[in-house]
């Protein structure tokens, strides 16, 4: 296991429970998505998974190694991006990264080529040169994001890495974790916006008030949720439409204006089809709808990703 922890937990002197004994398990070469609401416990997890905050209780291993007691051996093969990234307001982005680089002891030869290609590869290269007041909050974190890459690393940790970044550089962010995956780096991305990395994971976890209600493989996790037919019919039809389906055994059958929706169970979309047409029923749209993370967490849960805790 690249990441794996036992129990961990981190209370705070005011009685809060932050973090409450979960047991993460991320396998050495996997994308594994650490999702939940802000405020589930996901950035408190991530310190201390890294030794800059001690747990209360648990224990935590990184590359098999303990921590945060083999901290100085590990870390160096880890790269981490932690929530709101600090750098001298008055060097540019690149000044920053060479600073930043020279505090490496350990660090490899060639900094200024290592350097110019982290920049590259975040979207940096045109603007290395500016101060790092004048960045944008998302060139701040496509920043961060370099500082991570700076050396190849066996596992890097990105906490929140799309705050602050428009669509465009959302999506050069997944292509980015992706390429690292490929070249067989292990990635955690820690999230609140659950869409916009859940087809880039391969593995999953699930934070909510601290707790980690579901982990395991992305794809394994959403069979968990049942899969729902939508039909769109008109006004005056959709209550015998929801008769044809509660007739074909279908269960949980939701009205919402001239469409409806019900649990497929084994019933084929074909023979609901058939069905809706045989009873005269007009069928302006009907579609399988595949259950998503969101979906598990919600009936896990009963509550939405944009809960605030």
């Amino acid at each position: 296991m690249a990441i794996r922890t036992e129990g961990l937990t981190k209370r705070f002197r005011s009685g809060q429970v932050a973090v409450d004994g979960i047991d993460l398990r991320v396998p050495r070469g996997s994308v594994y998505g650490f999702l939940g609401p802000n405020g589930s416990g996901k950035t408190t997890t991530i310190r201390m998974l890294l030794g800059l905050i001690g747990p209360s209780s648990g224990q935590a291993w990184l590359l098999g190694e303990p921590m945060p007691a083999a901290g100085p051996a590990v870390l160096p093969r880890v790269g981490a991006l932690i929530e709101g990234p600090a750098f001298h307001p008055s060097l540019s982005g690149r000044a920053n990264l060479v600073r930043l680089d020279a505090c490496d002891a350990s660090a490899p030869p060639h900094r200024n080529a290592r350097i110019d290609h982290a920049l590259e590869r975040v979207g940096l290269g045109a603007a290395a040169l500016k101060r790092y007041r004048q960045y944008s909050l998302g060139m701040k974190q496509r920043l961060g994001l370099a500082a991570a890459l700076l050396r190849p690393r066996e596992l890097l940790v990105l906490d929140e890495p799309t705050n602050g970044l428009d669509p465009q550089g959302t999506r050069e962010v997944r292509r980015l974790v992706g390429e690292l995956a490929e070249a067989g780096t292990t990635v955690l991305v820690s999230s609140h916006l659950l869409a916009e990395i859940e087809n880039v994971c391969t593995h999953v976890g699930i934070m909510s008030a601290g707790a980690l209600v579901l982990q395991g493989e992305r794809t394994s996790l959403t069979s968990l949720a049942d899969r729902r037919v939508w039909v769109r019919t008109e006004s005056e039809h959709v209550a015998g439409a929801a008769r044809v389906l509660t007739a074909l055994g279908l269960d949980e059958v939701i009205i919402e204006g001239a469409e409806l929706h019900a649990l497929l169970a084994d019933v084929r979309t074909d023979d609901v089809t058939r069905a809706l047409v045989a009873a005269d029923i007009p069928v302006h749209g009907l579609s399988e709808r595949t259950p998503t993370l969101e979906d598990v967490f919600v009936r896990l849960t009963g509550e939405g990703f944009d809960v605030a805790r």
